[in-house]
Protein backbone atom coordinates (compact mmCIF):
# COMPACT_ATOMS: atom_id res chain seq x y z
CA UNK A 1 0.00 0.00 0.00
CA UNK A 2 1.72 3.25 -0.64
CA UNK A 3 -0.63 5.51 0.09
CA UNK A 4 -4.20 5.81 1.90
CA UNK A 5 -5.91 8.01 -0.92
CA UNK A 6 -8.83 7.46 -1.34
CA UNK A 7 -9.66 4.89 1.48
CA UNK A 8 -11.40 4.59 4.67
CA UNK A 9 -9.27 4.90 8.21
CA UNK A 10 -10.46 4.53 11.21
CA UNK A 11 -8.52 5.78 14.64
CA UNK A 12 -9.13 5.01 18.29
CA UNK A 13 -7.80 7.15 21.18
CA UNK A 14 -8.24 10.31 17.93
CA UNK A 15 -8.90 12.87 20.24
CA UNK A 16 -5.35 13.93 21.00
CA UNK A 17 -1.95 12.81 21.23
CA UNK A 18 -0.98 9.80 18.22
CA UNK A 19 -4.44 9.36 17.41
CA UNK A 20 -4.73 13.14 16.31
CA UNK A 21 -1.01 12.55 14.77
CA UNK A 22 -2.29 9.73 12.78
CA UNK A 23 -5.64 11.43 11.57
CA UNK A 24 -3.46 14.28 10.28
CA UNK A 25 -1.47 11.69 8.21
CA UNK A 26 -4.50 10.15 6.93
CA UNK A 27 -6.37 13.56 5.91
CA UNK A 28 -3.06 15.03 4.37
CA UNK A 29 -2.81 11.80 2.03
CA UNK A 30 -6.29 11.92 1.06
CA UNK A 31 -8.07 9.58 2.42
CA UNK A 32 -11.61 9.21 1.67
CA UNK A 33 -12.81 9.05 5.05
CA UNK A 34 -11.44 9.19 8.35
CA UNK A 35 -13.15 8.10 11.53
CA UNK A 36 -12.22 9.45 15.08
CA UNK A 37 -13.14 7.51 18.42
CA UNK A 38 -12.50 8.48 21.66
CA UNK A 39 -14.04 8.81 24.73
CA UNK A 40 -13.37 12.54 25.53
CA UNK A 41 -16.38 14.19 23.37
CA UNK A 42 -15.30 17.82 23.76
CA UNK A 43 -11.57 17.18 22.33
CA UNK A 44 -13.04 14.68 20.08
CA UNK A 45 -15.18 17.56 18.76
CA UNK A 46 -12.54 20.12 18.32
CA UNK A 47 -10.14 17.82 16.45
CA UNK A 48 -12.40 16.81 13.79
CA UNK A 49 -12.89 20.52 13.04
CA UNK A 50 -9.42 21.07 13.15
CA UNK A 51 -8.96 17.48 10.86
CA UNK A 52 -11.57 19.10 7.97
CA UNK A 53 -9.48 21.93 6.70
CA UNK A 54 -6.62 19.18 6.26
CA UNK A 55 -7.63 17.37 3.29
CA UNK A 56 -10.90 16.93 1.04
CA UNK A 57 -11.77 14.15 3.14
CA UNK A 58 -14.72 13.75 4.84
CA UNK A 59 -14.47 13.46 9.03
CA UNK A 60 -16.22 11.28 11.02
CA UNK A 61 -16.74 11.04 14.60
CA UNK A 62 -18.09 9.05 17.58
CA UNK A 63 -17.87 9.13 21.39
CA UNK A 64 -16.79 5.73 21.87
CA UNK A 65 -15.37 4.03 25.48
CA UNK A 66 -13.39 1.10 24.17
CA UNK A 67 -13.77 -0.68 27.51
CA UNK A 68 -17.12 -1.41 26.76
CA UNK A 69 -17.77 -4.47 24.56
CA UNK A 70 -21.44 -3.95 23.63
CA UNK A 71 -20.25 -0.05 22.91
CA UNK A 72 -17.59 -1.27 20.42
CA UNK A 73 -19.90 -3.86 18.63
CA UNK A 74 -22.77 -0.50 18.40
CA UNK A 75 -19.97 2.02 17.23
CA UNK A 76 -18.61 -0.84 14.82
CA UNK A 77 -21.82 -0.97 13.54
CA UNK A 78 -22.94 2.71 13.12
CA UNK A 79 -19.25 3.22 10.65
CA UNK A 80 -20.72 0.35 8.08
CA UNK A 81 -23.99 1.70 7.85
CA UNK A 82 -22.39 5.37 7.18
CA UNK A 83 -19.45 4.54 5.56
CA UNK A 84 -18.76 0.77 4.66
CA UNK A 85 -16.49 -1.72 5.05
CA UNK A 86 -12.91 0.13 6.33
CA UNK A 87 -9.50 -0.41 4.60
CA UNK A 88 -7.02 0.86 7.41
CA UNK A 89 -7.50 0.13 11.08
CA UNK A 90 -5.77 1.92 14.09
CA UNK A 91 -5.76 0.83 17.47
CA UNK A 92 -4.10 3.73 19.01
CA UNK A 93 -6.19 3.85 22.32
CA UNK A 94 -4.61 3.25 25.82
CA UNK A 95 -4.02 3.85 29.12
CA UNK A 96 -1.38 3.72 32.38
CA UNK A 97 -2.20 3.72 35.55
CA UNK A 98 0.33 4.35 38.81
CA UNK A 99 3.70 3.99 39.00
CA UNK A 100 4.08 1.86 42.76
CA UNK A 101 4.54 -1.52 43.18
CA UNK A 102 1.30 -4.43 42.18
CA UNK A 103 0.91 -5.15 45.95
CA UNK A 104 0.21 -1.11 46.67
CA UNK A 105 -2.81 -0.96 43.96
CA UNK A 106 -5.11 1.08 45.97
CA UNK A 107 -7.95 1.42 42.46
CA UNK A 108 -8.64 -2.82 41.66
CA UNK A 109 -10.80 -1.20 39.08
CA UNK A 110 -7.62 0.21 37.32
CA UNK A 111 -6.66 -3.20 36.59
CA UNK A 112 -9.54 -4.41 34.81
CA UNK A 113 -9.65 -1.30 32.97
CA UNK A 114 -6.29 -1.44 31.74
CA UNK A 115 -6.73 -4.71 29.87
CA UNK A 116 -10.08 -3.73 28.60
CA UNK A 117 -8.30 -1.12 26.97
CA UNK A 118 -4.66 -2.02 26.12
CA UNK A 119 -5.65 -5.82 25.73
CA UNK A 120 -9.22 -6.32 25.00
CA UNK A 121 -10.49 -3.62 23.32
CA UNK A 122 -7.89 -4.20 20.30
CA UNK A 123 -9.17 -7.88 19.98
CA UNK A 124 -13.33 -7.05 20.04
CA UNK A 125 -12.38 -3.60 17.41
CA UNK A 126 -10.45 -5.35 14.99
CA UNK A 127 -13.07 -8.51 14.86
CA UNK A 128 -15.45 -5.98 14.02
CA UNK A 129 -13.73 -5.35 10.54
CA UNK A 130 -11.32 -7.80 9.86
CA UNK A 131 -13.99 -10.51 8.53
CA UNK A 132 -14.73 -8.24 5.69
CA UNK A 133 -11.40 -7.05 4.98
CA UNK A 134 -10.36 -10.83 4.64
CA UNK A 135 -12.94 -11.22 1.95
CA UNK A 136 -12.90 -8.25 -0.16
CA UNK A 137 -9.47 -9.14 -1.08
CA UNK A 138 -8.18 -5.82 -1.42
CA UNK A 139 -5.09 -4.54 -0.06
CA UNK A 140 -5.76 -3.22 4.23
CA UNK A 141 -3.82 -2.52 7.02
CA UNK A 142 -4.42 -2.91 10.77
CA UNK A 143 -1.73 -1.18 12.85
CA UNK A 144 -1.77 -2.52 16.32
CA UNK A 145 0.05 -0.01 19.11
CA UNK A 146 1.89 -1.52 21.78
CA UNK A 147 4.80 -0.69 23.42
CA UNK A 148 8.54 -1.55 24.51
CA UNK A 149 6.79 -2.51 27.96
CA UNK A 150 5.42 -5.82 25.72
CA UNK A 151 9.19 -6.77 25.34
CA UNK A 152 10.89 -6.17 28.58
CA UNK A 153 9.71 -6.53 32.23
CA UNK A 154 9.82 -3.11 33.85
CA UNK A 155 9.06 -2.32 37.65
CA UNK A 156 5.86 -0.15 38.68
CA UNK A 157 4.08 -0.62 35.67
CA UNK A 158 3.59 -4.22 35.92
CA UNK A 159 -0.36 -4.33 35.48
CA UNK A 160 0.53 -1.70 31.90
CA UNK A 161 3.20 -4.12 30.49
CA UNK A 162 0.99 -7.32 31.41
CA UNK A 163 -1.76 -5.58 28.73
CA UNK A 164 1.05 -4.63 26.17
CA UNK A 165 2.56 -8.17 25.99
CA UNK A 166 -1.25 -9.68 25.77
CA UNK A 167 -1.54 -7.53 22.36
CA UNK A 168 1.84 -8.07 20.91
CA UNK A 169 1.19 -11.59 21.55
CA UNK A 170 -2.20 -10.98 19.70
CA UNK A 171 -1.31 -8.95 17.38
CA UNK A 172 1.57 -10.79 15.95
CA UNK A 173 -0.22 -14.17 16.51
CA UNK A 174 -3.48 -12.84 13.84
CA UNK A 175 -0.46 -11.60 11.39
CA UNK A 176 0.59 -15.38 11.43
CA UNK A 177 -2.96 -16.50 10.55
CA UNK A 178 -3.39 -14.14 8.04
CA UNK A 179 -0.38 -15.37 6.23
CA UNK A 180 -0.70 -19.17 6.72
CA UNK A 181 -4.69 -19.03 5.43
CA UNK A 182 -3.40 -17.21 2.25
CA UNK A 183 -4.68 -13.96 3.44
CA UNK A 184 -1.79 -12.17 3.07
CA UNK A 185 -3.28 -9.07 1.58
CA UNK A 186 -4.11 -7.59 4.66
CA UNK A 187 -1.29 -6.63 6.85
CA UNK A 188 -1.17 -6.54 10.41
CA UNK A 189 1.82 -4.16 12.24
CA UNK A 190 2.63 -4.17 15.89
CA UNK A 191 4.39 -1.03 16.84
CA UNK A 192 6.54 -1.04 20.10
CA UNK A 193 7.87 2.33 21.12
CA UNK A 194 9.21 3.19 24.22
CA UNK A 195 7.86 6.35 26.11
CA UNK A 196 6.44 8.82 23.48
CA UNK A 197 5.98 12.74 24.39
CA UNK A 198 2.02 12.55 24.41
CA UNK A 199 1.45 13.67 28.57
CA UNK A 200 0.43 9.87 28.64
CA UNK A 201 3.58 9.28 29.85
CA UNK A 202 4.76 12.53 32.15
CA UNK A 203 7.32 12.24 34.94
CA UNK A 204 8.91 9.22 32.70
CA UNK A 205 12.28 8.92 32.51
CA UNK A 206 14.55 7.86 29.40
CA UNK A 207 17.19 5.88 29.63
CA UNK A 208 20.75 5.30 28.29
CA UNK A 209 20.76 6.27 25.03
CA UNK A 210 16.70 6.77 24.76
CA UNK A 211 15.53 9.62 24.81
CA UNK A 212 11.49 10.69 25.21
CA UNK A 213 10.28 9.95 21.73
CA UNK A 214 8.70 13.06 19.78
CA UNK A 215 4.95 12.12 18.64
CA UNK A 216 5.81 12.98 14.72
CA UNK A 217 8.95 10.96 14.53
CA UNK A 218 6.45 7.87 16.02
CA UNK A 219 3.77 8.41 13.82
CA UNK A 220 6.15 8.96 10.57
CA UNK A 221 7.80 5.01 11.53
CA UNK A 222 4.42 3.73 12.82
CA UNK A 223 2.71 4.63 9.33
CA UNK A 224 5.61 4.26 7.05
CA UNK A 225 5.93 0.81 7.96
CA UNK A 226 2.55 0.46 8.42
CA UNK A 227 1.83 0.76 4.84
CA UNK A 228 4.85 -1.18 3.80
CA UNK A 229 3.17 -4.25 5.60
CA UNK A 230 6.22 -4.38 8.33
CA UNK A 231 5.12 -6.76 10.71
CA UNK A 232 6.69 -5.54 14.08
CA UNK A 233 8.52 -1.97 14.64
CA UNK A 234 10.48 -1.64 17.36
CA UNK A 235 11.79 2.02 18.05
CA UNK A 236 14.48 3.19 18.76
CA UNK A 237 17.07 0.89 18.24
CA UNK A 238 18.10 0.56 22.28
CA UNK A 239 14.53 -1.75 22.54
CA UNK A 240 15.55 -3.55 19.69
CA UNK A 241 18.99 -4.73 21.31
CA UNK A 242 17.25 -4.97 25.01
CA UNK A 243 15.14 -7.57 22.92
CA UNK A 244 17.77 -9.10 21.67
CA UNK A 245 19.96 -9.64 24.64
CA UNK A 246 16.68 -10.46 26.75
CA UNK A 247 16.56 -13.92 25.04
CA UNK A 248 20.88 -14.13 25.10
CA UNK A 249 21.64 -13.11 28.60
CA UNK A 250 20.77 -15.16 32.00
CA UNK A 251 18.13 -13.34 33.51
CA UNK A 252 20.07 -12.42 36.06
CA UNK A 253 22.93 -10.70 33.95
CA UNK A 254 20.14 -9.28 31.56
CA UNK A 255 18.32 -7.67 34.91
CA UNK A 256 21.87 -6.40 36.10
CA UNK A 257 22.11 -4.76 32.53
CA UNK A 258 18.68 -3.21 32.30
CA UNK A 259 18.66 -1.87 35.93
CA UNK A 260 22.26 -0.26 35.17
CA UNK A 261 21.03 1.44 32.04
CA UNK A 262 17.73 2.83 33.52
CA UNK A 263 15.07 1.00 31.79
CA UNK A 264 13.62 -0.60 35.66
CA UNK A 265 13.93 2.94 37.37
CA UNK A 266 12.57 4.68 34.44
CA UNK A 267 8.83 4.62 35.98
CA UNK A 268 10.39 5.98 39.63
CA UNK A 269 9.13 9.65 38.85
CA UNK A 270 5.54 8.91 36.66
CA UNK A 271 2.64 11.17 37.56
CA UNK A 272 0.79 10.85 33.82
CA UNK A 273 -1.59 13.47 32.03
CA UNK A 274 -2.80 15.84 34.43
CA UNK A 275 -6.81 15.73 33.29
Amino acid sequence: MDSVAGKKVLITGAAMGLGKFFAEQAMREKAADVMLWDVDEAALKETAVELATLGPGTVHHRVVDVSDREAIAEAGAAVRDEVGDIDVLINNAGIVRGNGYFWETSNRADIAQTVAINSLAPMYITLEFLPAMVSRRTPARVLNIASSAALVANPRMSVYAGSKWAALGWSDSVRLELEQSGNDHVKVTTFCPTYINTGMFAGAKGFMFTPIIEQDHAVHTAWTQMKKGAALVVMPWTSRFNRAISGLLPLKVRDQYLDFVGVYHSMEEFTGRKS
